[in-house]
């Protein structure tokens, strides 16, 4: 049996880009196992999902501040800056970025009216829209990854290569649901199941991309570390507040997506704090 162990000796001597490369490949394959659900299951209790969406805001959450967060201020702190502005300029950052993007990008929520489409007005499919929507928060989950990844990699010791592979793994734990979130819903809108798999797969292919280009990155320009790690937290923080609870409690039910953010903040939690 495979221990976190092996799959640190494993990944400790690999280029941290390819490093990256591999961990969100992972949290890709984990939205395709998701997504592969489509083929079991025709639609998706409105409950179930409500508790997947909490679940994927508390990982996230917590990934924020322990993985992302936390390393950078102590970063800061050790290399003599004033701890508060690197990670209050890259938090901030993160989320604007994301909120240009959102702004941008076309995309559609589910559960709402082709109508409700956010983003430059198109002619696309509405259910290419409703992918965007999933794969716009995707980005920031795969740039966390990668720099957390560029961040070890600089031998520093507020970043470890443990922390960075415990942020794949509960990353990759919040992608299953999430897979299974765009997939099912998708068979609604009277896809095959083919598709509606493919495309609830395609969601997650934006990780591997933006990993690699985080880890590169921070790799280059190891100083702006305290700020990359607070950009991507940012980031994460935007896409939760922004869509993941909104989308979570639409019902009016919020105990099952409460229960189900406690949880996923529980588990990343304790991932970082265990294995980081």
């Amino acid at each position: 049996m495979i221990t976190f162990a092996d799959i640190s000796s494993i990944f400790s001597d690999l280029n941290p880009v390819l490093q990256a490369l591999l961990a969100t490949l992972f949290t890709w394959l984990m939205t395709g196992l998701g997504a592969s659900l489509v083929f079991f299951f025709k639609t998706i209790n409105r409950h179930v999902l409500d508790g997947m969406l909490g679940f994927a805001a508390g990982v996230m959450i917590a990934a924020s501040f322990w993985s992302l967060l936390a390393p950078a201020i102590a970063m800061s702190e050790a290399s003599g800056q004033v701890a508060w502005i690197p990670a209050a300029v890259g938090f901030l950052s993160g989320g604007l970025f994301l909120f240009i993007v959102d702004k941008l990008l076309p995309h559609l929520h589910l559960g709402l009216p082709s109508s409700a489409a956010e983003g430059i007005k198109t002619s696309w499919q509405r259910s290419i829209l409703l992918v965007l929507a999933i794969t716009l928060h995707n980005i920031p989950e795969g740039l966390a990854v990668g720099v957390a990844f560029g961040a070890a990699a600089a031998n520093l010791p507020e970043a470890s290569l443990a922390g960075a592979i415990a942020l794949a793994i509960g990353i990759g734990l919040q992608n299953f649901p999430e897979g299974a979130a765009v997939s099912v819903p998708l068979r609604r809108e009277g896809l095959s199941r083919g598709r509606c798999f493919f495309y609830g797969q395609s969601s997650g292919v934006v990780e591997p991309i933006a990993g690699v280009l985080g880890a590169l990155a921070v790799i280059a320009m190891q100083p702006l570390l305290p700020y990359a790690l607070s950009f991507a937290a940012g980031a994460m923080i935007y896409v939760v507040v922004e869509e993941l609870i909104p989308e979570s409690q639409r019902e009016q039910e919020t105990d099952v997506s409460t229960v189900g953010a406690m949880l996923g903040f529980t588990v990343m939690m304790i991932l970082d704090v265990a294995l980081g």
